[in-house]
């Protein structure tokens, strides 16, 4: 495993990463987000994602319970806040939410603190001065060590950095933002400019597309896929164009190329990105064990992409 700066700060994350969309108290129980989480710590996994809004905060309680059994000094724990209940003040980035949210998801973990901590989404009701200010006090408490944002635009993200050095706050670290073959603008083309400038660290989500990247649904939608059972998450990927005929073919000819290297497809999909150098880390998600296994060999196939099948991964994908 190897272990990358996060941004421009101090902390080492695991390329690889550990997350708990969809899969903590939707599929997996108490035993079972134990025993995945201990094959991705035992494979030099140091870094486990969550969020208040993860199975209405069911995820965050059965992470808690699995983290008695680590060194704490030995992970990176996160959470994120936006989406914290149906009240008036339950979501949003407004100073009360994000401090009740921190509070709460710190208690559902069993945590005095999270290393990092996210603002889940913008909030275009909320002055991003008062975010700023809201993250920062979350810092100087020792709630959190760092903050950052998911999916923000870099007009938003740029701002906040402005707002920090104006009032000599914490800027943000990092940013979440999804990151796949089928998903690429943000991180290749909007977020130039901020990793120059400001060398952010990214903790990528969605490495699969939610699956679609893994060729599975090359011919329709299984009974039994996730697909099938989270009907939100497939109709978002049809609504955004990436569960398309032409994606299709596409994944039949990057199918070839995973196959001609001993890879899965899903393998070639994660490994893939973690050849972006502008990338801190990748976050998976596994619904089993074996899941977990699997996705770490991506970083064994990473070493057989020359830059000769990156050409060819990027006419395809064109």
């Amino acid at each position: 495993m190897k272990y990358n700066k996060l941004g421009k700060s101090g902390l080492k994350v695991s390329e690889i990463s550990f997350g708990s969309w969809l899969t903590f108290g939707n599929q997996l129980d108490t035993q079972l987000v134990k025993d995945t989480m201990k094959e991705a710590f035992k494979n030099g996994v140091n870094f486990f994602d969550n969020a208040e809004a993860y199975a209405n905060g069911l995820s965050e309680s059965l992470m808690g319970q699995a983290l008695k059994e680590y060194r704490r000094e030995d992970l990176i724990i996160s959470t994120k806040i936006f989406w914290g209940g149906n009240g008036p003040n339950d979501k949003g980035l407004s100073r009360k939410h994000i401090l009740e949210g921190t509070w709460n998801s710190l208690k559902r973990l069993q945590l005095n603190y999270v290393d990092l901590i996210f603002c889940h989404r913008p909030d275009p009701d909320t002055p991003i001065e008062e975010t700023v200010y809201a993250m920062n006090y979350v810092i100087n408490e020792g709630l959190a060590f760092y903050w950052g944002t998911s999916e923000w635009s870099a007009d938003q993200i740029e701002q906040a950095f402005e707002i920090a050095e104006k009032r000599n706050l914490i800027a943000p670290t990092m940013e979440q933002p999804q990151y796949n073959m089928f998903v690429r603008d943000k991180v290749e083309k909007e977020f130039l400019d901020l990793f120059e400038k400001y060398h952010l660290g990214t903790t990528t989500w969605s490495p699969l597309a939610s699956g679609l990247l893994t060729g599975k649904y090359n011919d329709g939608i299984p009974e039994n896929s996730r697909l099938n059972k989270f009907k939100d998450v497939q109709e978002y990927l049809k609504s955004n164009g990436l569960f398309s005929d032409e994606n299709i073919d596409r994944l039949k000819k990057l199918d070839k190329i995973a196959k001609n290297i001993d890879a899965t497809m899903a393998q070639l999909a994660i490994a893939w990105i973690l050849k972006n150098p502008n990338v801190s880390t990748v976050i998976t998600g596994a619904s089993s064990v074996n899941q977990v296994k699997e996705n770490i060999k991506s970083i064994e196939i990473k070493e057989k992409l020359t830059d000769d099948i990156m050409n060819e991964i990027k006419n395809i994908l064109k």
